[in-house]
C-alpha cells in the first residue's frame, strides 16, 4: 500500500512503562520503536495514544485489598484484568519511549484518566459507551484507513483496530511493528478476532 491523503499511521502506546524494565513490560516492546520512526516518514498523517492513569485508577491491582496483577475482578461494566500501576499522568513510566519520534503526530489521544473506567482503545472506554473523540477528528480529518503500530497487541492496539472497523474505517496491523503480552492465549486469540473484523495484517514494508 501506498499511504495517501486519507490514511492515517495510529501509534498505539509506545510508553516506558510497557518496554522492558516498566512496570508492565511487554516482551521486546521496545524492538518496535525503529519500523514504527520509519512508517512515520511514509505517512502524511500520523497520531499517538498514551495511557495516562491516575493514581487511583480502577485497573490498579494495589487499589484493591488482597488483589494481586492479572486477577479479574467483576467491574459495573463487565470483568477488569487488575494490572501492576503503570502509566501514572506525569510519571517517568508514562512518557513516550525514548527515542520514539513524536514531532510528526498531529494528534495525541490520552486514555484512561477516568479513575473508573479501564481504557484499551483508541476510540472507546472500557465501559463500550464513553468515546474518547478520536473517530470524529479523524473523519474531520478525512480518514479513510488506519494503520496500527504498537503496544500491546492483544490489548490496546487489537481494541483499537477492531473499534476502528466498527466506526467504519479500513484497519490494517503492522505485524512487525507491533507486540504483545500473550495472557492465557490472548495473543492469538486477538489476531483471529481481528482478522475476522476484517482488519489486514500486513508487513511494514509493505507500505511506501
Amino acid at each position: 500500500m501506498t499511504p495517501g491523503a486519507s490514511d492515517l499511521l495510529l501509534v498505539i502506546d509506545v510508553q516506558v512503562d510497557f518496554l522492558p524494565g516498566g512496570a508492565l513490560p511487554v516482551p521486546e516492546g521496545d524492538a518496535v520503536v525503529e519500523p514504527i520512526n520509519a512508517l512515520q516518514g511514509r505517512f502524511r498523517n500520523v497520531a499517538l495514544t498514551q495511557d495516562w492513569h491516575p493514581a487511583d485508577h480502577v485497573s490498579f491491582a494495589d487499589n484493591h485489598a488482597g488483589r494481586a496483577p492479572f486477577e479479574r475482578v467483576a467491574l459495573p461494566y463487565g470483568a477488569q484484568v487488575l494490572w501492576p500501576r503503570h502509566c501514572v499522568q506525569g510519571s517517568p513510566g508514562a512518557a513516550f519511549a525514548p527515542g520514539l519520534a513524536t514531532d510528526r503526530a498531529g494528534l495525541v489521544i490520552r486514555k484512561g484518566l477516568d479513575p473508573r473506567i479501564d481504557s484499551y482503545s483508541a476510540f472507546l472506554e472500557a465501559d463500550r459507551t464513553a468515546r474518547t473523540g478520536l473517530a470524529g477528528a479523524l473523519r474531520e480529518r478525512g480518514i479513510t484507513r488506519v494503520v496500527l503500530c504498537g503496544l500491546a497487541t492483544d490489548f490496546c492496539v487489537a481494541w483499537s483496530a477492531l473499534d476502528a472497523r466498527a466506526a467504519g474505517f479500513d484497519v490494517c496491523v503492522a505485524a512487525d511493528a507491533v507486540r504483545g503480552i500473550d495472557v492465557e492465549g490472548s495473543l492469538a486469540d486477538a489476531w483471529a478476532r481481528m482478522e475476522a473484523a476484517g482488519v489486514l495484517r500486513i508487513a511494514a514494508a509493505e507500505i511506501g
